[in-house]
């Protein structure tokens, strides 16, 4: 704000003096305060438009094998909890969520109207579909009717199949480290690794470098803070980052280990 009033306040001093640089310096402030609360404005747009499109489409997703059980709903409730929404945000979650059961819930719709509030930016997108994964899978299985589904919504939001292989290896990847901390990694753990990072096992160690670098850049909860995105969602951005991360170590002591 300080930079907009001294701007404005050296443009009136250019031409009224003294008076106008008071008179260009209260311009100055007023436009700053406007453009900020236009901001914040878009911003809140976005996470509410985030939130209620997440909800909505983990419905159709819960009911994607015919039925949803006990244990989805308890997920989708602890989800509300995980995310830390406010007792505004969890009744829109919840109505969003009983919309993705209907049976007439447009989930091609949707998705576009995610995507046009958005701005299509990519890791914004991703962790659209994380939360999707994790959600369905928080016992570390996906189950085929889940997959096709969580295909369908990546192809809705314009990314790869390979992006649901990418985040399940990522899921994999949490559980078994959790589980196996310290232990070797095993043949299918590194295979996991190396779609965590989407680049090949022949890769070399630059590419693979530069592979990692490039999605620790793109997935900073920070940086896609920034962008729009909930605050209460942060925890996620944080654990894909982390995994990302492991990710890395385990290809790199894979292989130093067989140098």
């Amino acid at each position: 704000m300080l930079f907009a009033i001294i701007v404005g306040g050296l443009i009136g001093y250019a031409f009224g003096k003294f008076p106008g640089f008071l008179v260009g310096a209260a311009i100055g402030a007023f436009l700053f305060n406007r453009l900020k609360r236009r901001l914040l404005g878009k911003l809140q747009s976005i996470q509410s438009g985030f939130i209620e499109s997440v909800f909505a489409v983990m419905g159709a997703l819960c009911k994607a094998d015919g039925v949803i059980s006990r244990d989805e709903i308890q997920m989708a409730e602890a989800m509300f909890v995980r995310f830390r929404l406010n007792e505004e945000q969890k009744a829109k979650a919840k109505a969003a969520f009983n919309r993705g059961k209907e049976p007439d819930f447009d989930l091609d719709a949707e998705l576009n109207r995610f995507l046009q509030g958005s701005g299509r930016q990519p890791a914004f997108l991703q962790m659209f579909l994380q939360v999707q994964v994790s959600a369905v899978a928080a016992d570390g299985v996906v189950h085929p009717a889940e997959h096709e589904m969580l295909v369908r919504i990546a192809r809705g939001l314009g990314l790869p199949e390979s992006q649901v292989d990418q985040l399940e290896a990522m899921l994999r990847g949490a559980h078994t480290h959790r589980a196996g901390a310290g232990q070797p990694s095993s043949e299918d753990q590194i295979s996991d690794a190396y779609k965590v990072l989407g680049v090949s096992p022949s890769a070399s160690d630059a590419d693979l470098k530069k592979a990692y670098r490039k999605l620790m850049s793109e997935n900073h909860p920070d940086k896609l803070a920034g962008r729009g995105l909930p605050e209460s969602m942060r925890e996620m951005a944080e654990e894909r980052t982390r995994e990302i991360s492991h990710a890395y170590d385990v290809i790199k002591e894979a292989r130093k280990n067989s140098a």
